[in-house]
């Protein structure tokens, strides 16, 4: 099967998922589209990557992985989207390092917050794309296009995700426990993090 390019277009709040964001590629050459449902985080980390001009206090995770590979000379070739399961996008990181290559298997948010970083193009198969991608009407497309500039986004998404935190505050044990289950089953480690800090203040 040969692969098909992809770009980034946007990043949209989510209009199924409370609290999440929409990333939305797009197929280089065509006209079909692929939302992909991500957490906050992530789409905080790509927004900044996407803007060169912001610089992080402190680098984030995927700015860690970057500064690690690159130390170690390990370069991101490209990244893949490689399956679709359950409406679960299933990504590779093609690594190459001393003219050896490794395939990493990767979360597709993280996968493209690291391609951002590394100028890596992205690409996945006419199959998921035949599946998943879609057509935009116009007037999503031009809100997709008038998408708030990085630093916008970074902003709103440190403030939901204070309010996030304060509403954990609110919650009986029994809930934050139920929270920290469903987050870490999810994957949503800085959420989890952020329940474990407040099941820890009331210990």
């Amino acid at each position: 099967m040969s692969l098909i390019l992809l770009n980034i277009k946007g990043i949209s709040y989510s209009q199924t998922q409370s609290g999440a964001y929409a990333l939305v590629l797009s197929e280089m050459e065509g006209t079909r589209t692929l939302p992909i449902i991500i957490g906050a985080f992530e789409a905080q980390s790509i927004a900044i990557a996407l803007e060169t001009e912001i610089r992080p206090p402190r680098p984030l995770t995927h700015d860690l992985f970057k500064t690690f590979s690159d130390r170690y000379e390990i370069n991101i070739k490209e990244v893949i989207i490689h399956k679709l399961v359950d409406g679960v996008f299933f990504s590779s990181l093609i690594c190459e390092r001393e003219g050896k290559q490794e395939v990493i298997d990767s979360r597709t948010s993280d996968a493209i917050a690291i391609a951002v970083r590394f100028k890596a193009p992205i690409y996945t198969y006419e199959n998921i794309l035949d599946k998943a991608g879609v057509y935009l009407k116009a007037e999503e497309e031009m809100a997709i296009q008038k998408k708030k500039e990085p630093s916008e986004l970074s902003f709103e998404l440190e403030e939901a995700l204070d309010k996030e935190e304060n509403s954990y505050s609110r919650l009986s044990l029994k809930e934050l426990h139920k929270q920290l289950n469903n987050a870490v089953v999810n994957e949503n480690y800085e959420i989890a993090a952020k329940i474990r800090d407040e099941i820890s203040k009331r210990s």
